[in-house]
């Protein structure tokens, strides 16, 4: 459902339900500061999620974790690639996730809740956090190979002895630096992430 206020957030923040709320565009700092206010989200966090020019990173708060990273998808118009960022403040019980525009990038997963398909309903936040960072992962690939496309193209035509002209083959190196350069980190995160999965084993069996 569509919230209109902060405040009927209030009751999903101690369930023992999973919630996920999702926040379209970061124009609202007010409204996001109040949410972050309300899930205790240390204010440098906030910083970097309205600061769209970020390193993918993760880094642990103890009672959450906050992930940042690009998501890559195609203009369904001009099939242009297009970057994003999104922040997702992962904790015990819930998901904050925050798109930098608006968008359906997400509307398989909120159909596979809303309709009880696949083992979203039944895991924890940690597993939703994973299924959000898949449907990105997968988007990568579908990006490189569009790139992957356009230079079989180029060698095609270069081949063919047709014109190729340097202004195309400029535009496919930039993208290809582009996007070594925001998904190359995602790497140093997922390493991350592993470490202090590895780190809660120990901590679980030193309590045990």
């Amino acid at each position: 459902r569509v919230i209109k206020n902060i405040e009927e957030c209030v009751p999903f923040k101690d369930q023992k339900s999973i919630t996920w709320i999702n926040v379209d565009g970061l124009k609202e700092t007010t409204l996001i500061a109040k949410l972050d206010h309300l899930f205790g989200v240390h204010p440098l966090v906030l910083e970097d999620i309205v600061n769209t020019d970020q390193r993918p990173k993760m880094e642990d708060y103890g009672d959450y974790i906050y992930i940042v990273l690009k998501m890559l998808y195609l203009d369904p118009r001009t099939q242009d690639i297009i970057s994003e960022q999104l922040s997702l403040i992962i904790g015990t019980n819930y998901v904050l996730s925050f798109q930098e525009k608006e968008g359906d990038y997400f509307d398989n997963i909120r159909g596979r809740i809303r309709y009880n398909k696949g083992r979203v309903r039944t895991m924890g936040a940690d597993y939703l956090a994973y299924v959000l960072l898949d449907t990105i992962a997968d988007n990568y690939f579908l990006v490189l190979e569009k790139i992957e496309e356009d230079i079989a193209q180029v060698e095609d035509r270069l081949m063919g002895a047709a014109n190729v002209h340097a202004s195309d083959i400029h535009h496919l190196k930039r993208e290809l630096i582009s996007l070594r350069k925001q998904v190359s980190p995602v790497r140093e995160l997922v390493n991350a992430l592993q470490r202090a999965d590895a780190l809660l084993h120990v901590v679980r069996a030193f309590d045990n």
